[in-house]
């Protein structure tokens, strides 16, 4: 069992003050092996914390980092290669087909991207596993003005099998939906 975390457009602190308490308390230190972050932390204290939370870690830049991060990266976590991303390259924004293309052209099973601000976890035709882990702090977008409830998604990778798990911190509580992948094609 290899622990992922997807995590994402933090905007601390000008949309959001910080991580919910909540959620440093689950992201404990030593029990997860890799983080992938797909951008807009905004300060220098969110990339000290996650890098306190795991040893390795992978930011590529959002559209409002000062701080140089890749554009890309790709990594490799057992069987699987795990491409990263922020999202705001890809156009049309949230095109399923747009997603599709830019894993294809990476060469990865598992495409994690940022931007929306919303948690999603979507299988393709072809098997590719396209995961969304939302906004950490619940910042709002600017491209539509909605706030969605702060979210990351944990991947339980076991050789080619991947189990998400997408945390969401609504008003009424932390609510957990896990999936099941092991078909890529």
């Amino acid at each position: 069992m290899v622990l992922v975390l997807a995590i994402g457009d933090f905007h601390v602190p000008h949309r959001s003050p910080g991580l919910p308490q909540r959620f440093k308390t689950l992201l404990a230190p030593g029990k997860i092996q890799y983080i992938f972050c797909t951008g807009n932390l905004s300060s220098s204290e969110i990339d000290e914390y996650l890098r306190s939370v795991s040893p390795d870690v992978h930011i590529v830049a959002g559209d409002l980092d000062s701080t140089y991060y890749p554009d890309k990266a790709i990594v490799n976590v057992g069987n699987l290669s795990f491409g990263i991303c922020h999202g705001h390259q890809i156009i049309p924004r949230d095109s399923k087909s747009a997603n599709e293309a830019l894993r294809r052209e990476m060469g990865v099973d598992v495409l994690i991207t940022g931007n929306s601000h919303a948690v999603e976890v979507w299988q393709s035709n072809d098997g590719g596993i396209f995961v969304s882990p939302g906004s950490a702090t619940g910042a709002y977008t600017t491209v539509n003005h909605t706030v969605s409830p702060p979210s990351f998604v944990l991947m339980d990778v076991q050789g080619s099998k991947v189990v998400t798990y997408n945390y969401i911190l609504e008003d009424t509580g932390l609510r957990v939906a896990r999936e099941n992948f092991d078909s890529f094609k």
